[in-house]
């Protein structure tokens, strides 16, 4: 039988930290050793709860894992105020990580986290959770392949509903997430720029558009927009928290010998590829391509435990994981533009 990897959790407060969690403790491939949440009140809600946090033993010290040499990796779960730091950390300790996104409001100080983790030979991988997503797999292999021709254009629309309110021990409402200037955009732009920076590279400028459109929390940019040039292409993202559900969530790309329309994303159900001329197993004109509706977290976690035991190599580098985080900073404010 295989040896198990040893993995823990710091923190339970981001939005998918329960899904991770479960995750984590499905594969069977892995031991779940333990998991330290800070804030003592959220540990009291959760610790016994009937959720994955149930299931799992909870410590008093994050460094009863950190320190402990036979512990591999760690999943960074805490808030998008708390998670560079416990990221620091976890790097420091000299553990692989998944970071769940976005990578902090810092960018000079993911970069320094980045450079321990690369002279140290550890794994950083963002949770950006639609890499192995069918429709998103599809479209940027034609992307990036030449079957579509030059790439032009490129359009990514994932709004959200968001909660007026945080949630009972988390801060995922609309009152947590305006914590950060760009509202929605910071918490997930970084989604749609993770496939965006894939198949363009960085941009050569960004502009951003941010409102609050409908929010009762004033601060709150609930309605955003950025845009990226390229020297030969225009991409945008377009992100708000208040569209009605189900939400619309939409990628397209527009090439010079073909387009792709992926609607919605969540559910995956399937692409409109239209060709100029018959190519392969696709005809000159429309086809509609059934694709795979695949759940969230669990084949890029898969895909981090193969890379940890040397099996495969990463779905995206590290320079990759800098220029996401760069241009959502850039997006949102955080870097010069």
């Amino acid at each position: 039988m295989t040896e198990k990897l040893r993995m823990a959790q710091y923190g339970t407060k981001h939005g998918h930290a329960e899904g991770v969690l479960q995750v984590m403790l499905d594969h069977p491939e892995v031991e779940v050793v333990s998991v330290f949440e800070p804030d003592e009140a959220r540990r009291a809600q959760v610790e016994n709860s009937d959720s994955a946090f149930g299931k799992v033993q909870f410590v008093d010290d994050p460094y009863e894992f950190l320190d402990d040499p036979t512990v591999d990796c760690v999943t960074s779960e805490g808030t998008n105020k708390e998670s560079l730091g416990f990221t620091e950390e976890i790097v420091a300790a000299g553990k692989h990580v998944f970071y769940d996104k976005p990578a902090g409001n810092d960018y000079n100080r993911f970069e320094n986290i980045v450079e321990i983790a690369r002279a140290q030979d550890t794994m950083i991988q963002m949770g950006y959770m639609f890499r192995k997503h069918d429709g998103f797999e599809r479209i940027t292999n034609w992307s990036r392949s030449g079957f579509l021709g030059h790439i032009f254009q490129v359009r990514a629309h994932m709004s959200t509903s968001l909660p007026e309110k945080n949630p009972e021990g988390i801060q995922t409402g609309k009152e947590g997430v305006s914590h950060f200037k760009a509202g929605v955009m910071y918490d997930l732009g970084g989604h749609m720029l993770d496939q965006v920076v894939w198949i363009l590279g960085r941009p050569n400028k960004v502009s951003r558009f941010f409102q609050n459109s409908a929010s009762e929390t004033r601060e709150m940019m609930d309605n955003t927009l950025g845009v990226f040039e390229y020297s030969n292409a225009i991409a945008t993202v377009d992100i708000a928290a208040i569209e009605v559900k189900p939400m619309a969530r939409r990628f397209e790309v527009y090439g010079t010998k073909g387009t792709a329309i992926m609607e919605p994303f969540e559910p995956a159900d399937t692409i409109k590829l239209t060709l100029e001329e018959d190519q392969g197993e696709y005809k000159k004109g429309v086809n509609i391509i059934k694709i795979e509706d695949r759940a969230r977290y669990i084949d890029t976690f898969a895909e981090l435990v193969r890379n940890i035991k040397g099996e495969s190599e990463q779905l995206r580098t590290l320079d990759h994981e800098l220029l996401v985080q760069e241009t959502l900073m850039r997006a949102t404010g955080g870097l010069a533009g």
